[in-house]
């Protein structure tokens, strides 16, 4: 069974930073890309970023471009966001999901399995 379990979000002032962790198991984490996404309270769920199987390719919503960054650690099945000079509208529930193939996307449905979210609160 594919269990995906974030870590690291928490409460931060606005322009700093925090960095979550993804760890994977039940899979092989190296075959397939991955992505988080984010919900604010009253909206629906978003693309954050993705990145590839092997980690050369790497997407990203326009909102967090220049802020965010995305990589992934095959040998230790994690996959982690940096997110720096965050901002008060950042703030939501981070969720890291698993596709179904090993290209990156931005598309939600491309997602099989996903991470029981972390709390990510940023006050101005």
């Amino acid at each position: 069974q594919v269990q995906l379990v974030e870590s690291g979000g928490g409460l931060v002032q606005a322009g700093g930073s925090l960095r979550l962790s993804c760890a994977a198991s039940g899979r092989t984490f190296s075959v397939y890309a991955m992505g988080w996404f984010r919900q604010a309270p009253g909206k629906e769920r978003e693309f954050v970023a993705t990145i590839g199987r092997i980690g050369g390719n790497t997407y990203y919503a326009d909102s967090v471009k220049g802020r965010f960054i995305i990589s992934r650690d095959n040998a230790k099945n994690t996959v982690y966001l940096q997110m720096n000079s965050l901002k008060p509208e950042d703030t939501a529930v981070y969720y890291c999901a698993t596709t179904k193939t090993s290209l990156p996307s931005s598309d939600i449905g491309r997602y099989d399995y996903w991470g029981q979210g972390t709390q990510v609160t940023v006050s101005s």
